[in-house]
């Protein structure tokens, strides 16, 4: 091990600029984890009631710093999820490199360790600077911080990197490095895969028993209706990925049999060759999807049922402490879509970056660039459209049925905020898929032919 961080190191000192953006990209998703990590630790680390500054109250109470630090935890999904991302094209871009070292006698799995902990000391840079910016806040914020605060900060600051380096390496898992410069991924094409398929499966299981224990227990509560909601979230997330990759076989079928324009013609065979890449591109995609659906749905009709009891003067504490509660919740989801949506610009760039000499070889054979750009855009495109649309119901289906629990009146009410949601996630998926657009321009350069 500590010959392949020497190794990971020195490889890291002499990376050129082209791989530096990508080094940047997993330390400042590492340094937003790192700050989500040092926010929970700190709020855990508080005991009984507490009079915080900031929140307008609703941080004070052990039970909502409980609920507000479980919010949070679920953000690092997305967080960890675009480091895998930034792994993975990180190994495209040192296929040369992994080469050399399987020449000199390492295992493929040496090689992927290797590319790992490179990830992994772009971690530590980006959590020690995240660390460097909590302290002096923290001892703003709070003028005599607990022992369990500065150690849990402390463990913050070396868990975070050891994390980024386990989910490069669980990246990675499937990327096989040849001796002769080729490289390569090892993936079911036929299928989601046994994870997602395991995972559905215990959702699905979850979903039953809560649909049980409502049915003949007590009624759902306000206490289970959170348990159910993420899991339905979760659920459905899955459904819109099996949508996608489903969508992608079927499409590429059709429009390969009948297209007519070369744009389409490629898109199409690019996603039947491999339709359930495109899918778990866009699973972080659909998951913010079927949640930010589901959270503007509940928001429209929280608010109005706080402004009706405000009215009647029922609310038990000041209007801040709710919308504080509403806007938290809306901060994290949008960090949670900008993750999303780069994790799915840089999976383009990643796609790009793999087929960069058979993009160079339809290049020199005359394709122009602007049909490759064309099918580009349409790889993303064409399967989001109807997984999206799933997304969206689901998540505004997820908004009205939670909605109802809080009074009869709300029990009919559509959440008509839910429905610009999918429309503005699909329009800024594809401006995320255009910004890999000058990476397909150096992807086409003849110089790729050498190598192929």
């Amino acid at each position: 091990m500590r010959a392949d961080l020497r190794l990971a190191w020195l490889l890291t000192r002499g990376s050129d600029r082209r791989e530096w953006w990508r080094a940047g990209l997993t330390a400042v998703g590492a340094g937003l984890a790192t700050g989500i990590a040092l926010a929970i630790v700190c709020l855990a680390s508080l005991d009984g009631y507490y009079s915080v500054s900031v929140g307008s109250g609703l941080l004070d109470s052990a039970s909502d710093r409980r609920n507000v630090s479980i919010a949070l935890g679920l953000l690092l999904i997305p967080v960890f999820g675009f480091l895998g991302q930034c792994a993975r094209i990180g190994a495209v871009h040192r296929d040369r490199r992994l080469a050399a070292l399987r020449l000199a006698g390492a295992t493929p799995w040496q090689a992927r360790r290797i590319a790992a902990l490179e990830s992994g000391l772009a971690c530590l840079a980006g959590s020690l600077a995240a660390t460097a910016c909590a302290v002096p806040l923290l001892l703003h914020l709070w003028s005599r911080p607990g022992a369990a605060a500065w150690a849990g900060t402390a463990l913050v600051a070396v868990t975070v990197p050891v994390v980024g380096a386990a989910v490069s390496a669980l990246a990675l898992r499937r990327v096989v490095a040849s001796p002769l410069g080729r490289l390569r991924r090892v993936r079911p094409t036929r299928g989601p895969g046994r994870l997602f398929r395991t995972a559905f499966w215990l959702l699905t299981a979850t979903v039953l028993f809560i649909a049980l224990a409502a049915l003949f227990g007590s009624p759902v509560t306000f206490d289970l209706g959170p348990v159910a909601v993420i899991v339905l979230a979760l659920l459905l997330s899955l459904v819109a990925v099996w949508v996608a990759g489903a969508s992608c076989r079927q499409l590429g079928e059709g429009f390969a049999a009948r297209a007519r324009r070369p744009a389409l013609l490629i898109a199409a065979e690019r996603l039947r060759e491999d339709p359930w890449a495109t899918a778990r591109t866009h699973a972080a995609v659909l998951l913010v999807t079927v949640v930010g659906s589901g959270f503007m749905g509940v928001r429209q009709v929280l608010l109005a049922e706080l402004h009706d009891m405000r009215g009647k003067g029922q609310l038990g504490t000041d209007m801040a402490y709710y919308t504080s509660g509403i806007d938290l919740t809306a901060a994290a989801i949008l960090v949670a879509v900008v993750l999303a949506l780069t994790g799915l610009a840089v999976g383009t760039a990643e796609s790009l970056a793999t087929r960069r000499r058979g993009l160079a070889a339809q290049a020199a054979a005359g394709v122009p660039h602007g049909v490759l750009a064309r099918a580009l855009l349409l790889e993303t495109a064409l399967p989001l459209a109807p997984a999206v649309a799933v997304a969206g119901l689901g998540g505004t289906t997820i908004g009205a049925w939670y909605a109802s629990f809080f009074s009869e009146r709300t029990a009919m009410v559509v959440p008509f905020a839910a429905l610009p949601v999918p429309f503005a996630v699909y329009a800024a998926c594809l401006l995320a898929a255009a910004t890999s657009l000058p990476v397909l321009r150096r992807s086409v350069r003849p110089g790729e032919l050498r190598y192929a």
